[in-house]
Order: structure tokens, then C-alpha cells, then sequence
């Protein structure tokens, strides 16, 4: 299901005169390009600029369009890394350009994946945004062992926990 949580007049001149842009926040699932729902891949192939996480794959990056403009924003766990403030800087400044921004994350941007520092600075920034859910990786795993993550007499739960 795809949900537009915002989005402003995309029209309208911001105060500088400029057209605002408008941010896709997207899954990649767990990196097959199978994986992708039909929403994000319209999304990579009409995107303008895609900040796109490490761990996105390059088949998955291979759908981009041939226009879009694309940067790593890879985080690697305890090592080098895109500051959260410089992506979301990149974000709002793309968008402020009039730019169709797509911010690509593994799995579910929802799951682990910082939306919602950066909805809060769409959101302040009066910029649109939409958010695409993607596969994430618990579920891939458990289809790709043949299994479900819940059955009806066997677990009454679901926790998913973070790696570091």
C-alpha cells in the first residue's frame, strides 16, 4: 500500500521563486529486483535524484532512469558513514531545487531505517513526501526457508530486533 502522508502544493513558487520538489521514501526489500513493489520501481525509473543506502543492490539500481543522479548515503555498521544530518541535508536541498527525490532504503524504510527523523524534516521544511513500503528482510528470509513468521497455535507475537 502506498501512502502520501503529505503533500504540500508541489505547483506553487517556494519563497525563492522555485518550484518545490517532492521526496519518495522507498523499500528496496531485501535486494532481489524481483523483491520491489510496482510503486518503487516507477519511482527509481522516474526519479530525479536517488539517495540510496549502502545496501541496496546494484540490480535493484540498475531500474534507475538514465536522468537520475545517484549517491550513496551507505552506512556501515561502525565504520564510514553519511552523517543522518548530511543525508537529510541533501534530501531537502535536492527537493528545494524542484527535484523528484527518491531516498532508497534496504528493506522497509519503516523498519530500523530513520523515516522518521526524516519526516519530521520534510515535514518542517513543507515539503511533500510519500513513503513506500518495502519487503522486509525478516519476511524474505522466512518465504525464501518455505515458512512462515506466524502461524495461528504457534506464536501469538512478532518482535523484530535490530543487529547493532
Amino acid at each position: 500500500m502506498t501512502q502520501t502522508l503529505r503533500t504540500p502544493e508541489t505547483d506553487a513558487p517556494s519563497s525563492t521563486g522555485h518550484r518545490t520538489g517532492h521526496v519518495t521514501l522507498a523499500g528496496a526489500g531485501p535486494g532481489c529486483a524481483d523483491h520491489l513493489t510496482l510503486a518503487v520501481a516507477r519511482a527509481l525509473a522516474t526519479a530525479d535524484v536517488i539517495l540510496h543506502d549502502r545496501l541496496v543492490s546494484a540490480e535493484v539500481l540498475a531500474l534507475a532512469g538514465p536522468q537520475a543522479l545517484r549517491i550513496e548515503t551507505g552506512k556501515t555498521g561502525f565504520g564510514a558513514h553519511m552523517p543522518q544530518e548530511e543525508i537529510i541535508a541533501l534530501m531537502l536541498g535536492f527537493a528545494r531545487t524542484g527535484r523528484n527525490v527518491l531516498r532508497l532504503k534496504s528493506g522497509d524504510p519503516g523498519v530500523f531505517g530513520r523515516l522518521g527523523e526524516e519526516l519530521d524534516a520534510l515535514d518542517a521544511a513543507g515539503i511533500g513526501f510519500t513513503i513506500l513500503p518495502g519487503i522486509t528482510a525478516a519476511s524474505a528470509a522466512a518465504a525464501s526457508l518455505g515458512q512462515s513468521l506466524t502461524e495461528r497455535g504457534r506464536n501469538r507475537e512478532l518482535r523484530l530486533i535490530t543487529g547493532h
